[in-house]
């Protein structure tokens, strides 16, 4: 993986997640700004897969598990069309609180695909 991209993508994802919480929490809908942020959170993650694929042709194969990793990034190309989806048939102020959320677990998940691509331990270990 490209480490600037993965944290590009990290930095776009908590700024859409904080812009959709702020608007959901004070009383926004859903609309063109919050969904907006969410489909550029997507098309990131849709070239991440492209970079994920290429990767290992380039000489770049991932050092930890694909599989995990492919499980991430398919999760999480699935989790934003569904909090969009939701978003756009529940238009109230809570469904833009989910965008915001599930921006926010994409940004986790992003540097989660990162740590599995370099075949690092998580920050934290569960007994």
């Amino acid at each position: 993986m490209i480490e600037w991209f993965t944290w590009a993508q990290f930095g776009i994802a908590i700024a859409a997640g904080l812009l959709c919480l702020v608007a959901g929490f004070a009383g926004r809908k859903p609309g063109d700004v919050t969904v907006g942020a969410l489909a550029l959170v997507e098309l990131l993650l849709v070239a991440q897969a492209v970079v994920a694929i290429a990767a290992p042709f380039v000489g770049n194969p991932p050092a930890g598990d694909p599989v995990e990793y492919w499980a991430y990034l398919v999760g999480a190309l699935i989790l934003v069309p569904g909090a969009v989806f939701w978003g756009i048939i529940e238009r109230t102020k809570w469904s833009t609180v989910v965008l915001g959320v599930a921006a926010l677990a994409i940004a986790v998940m992003v540097v989660r695909m990162q740590q599995v691509w370099l075949g690092a331990e998580p920050f934290i270990r569960l007994p």
